[in-house]
């Protein structure tokens, strides 16, 4: 009996050690996740139904955003660094500072990241929306 208790034992040490490793793998991959801040939301009164949304965006060194849309007129403006952009169908662009990038409404962010693995980059977005919807979903 006391070698069935000390197996469960050793598999329960061994699934907290495989928990743990899993967790401080998660906060790696989280410390890599773009800062996002709003800057400014304004209903567009003049179209019904639609607002801007126009925020900063800042990516680590080696930072990526994953697969996504945004549902919305997007405008990327780089303001430091350098970033690297794609849309599915189109081809990917390396933008720095003065640069700009389009997305739309329809258009799926396949590719977008820091083009440094150890310089920060930073661009501004607007993003022309249907009110209250959300600036970004997944894509399928």
């Amino acid at each position: 009996m006391l070698n069935k208790e000390k197996q469960i034992t050793t598999m329960l040490d061994v699934g907290l050690i495989l928990m743990l490793l899993l967790s401080l793998m998660t906060s790696i991959v989280i410390a890599q996740e773009a800062d996002v801040k709003q800057v400014m939301l304004k209903e567009l009164k003049d179209i019904p139904g639609k607002e801007a949304l126009m925020i900063t965006v800042e990516y680590p060194p080696g930072g990526a955003d994953p697969v996504h849309k945004h549902n919305a007129y997007a405008f990327v403006y780089v303001l430091e660094g350098s970033i690297v952009m794609q849309v599915k169908g189109g081809q990917e662009v390396t933008l720095t500072p003065g640069q700009s990038f389009y997305e739309g409404p329809e258009d799926i962010h396949i590719v977008g990241r820091n083009a440094s693995k150890t310089k920060p980059a930073k661009f501004l977005v607007l993003l022309v929306k249907d009110k209250g919807a959300p600036a970004v979903v997944p894509a399928n």
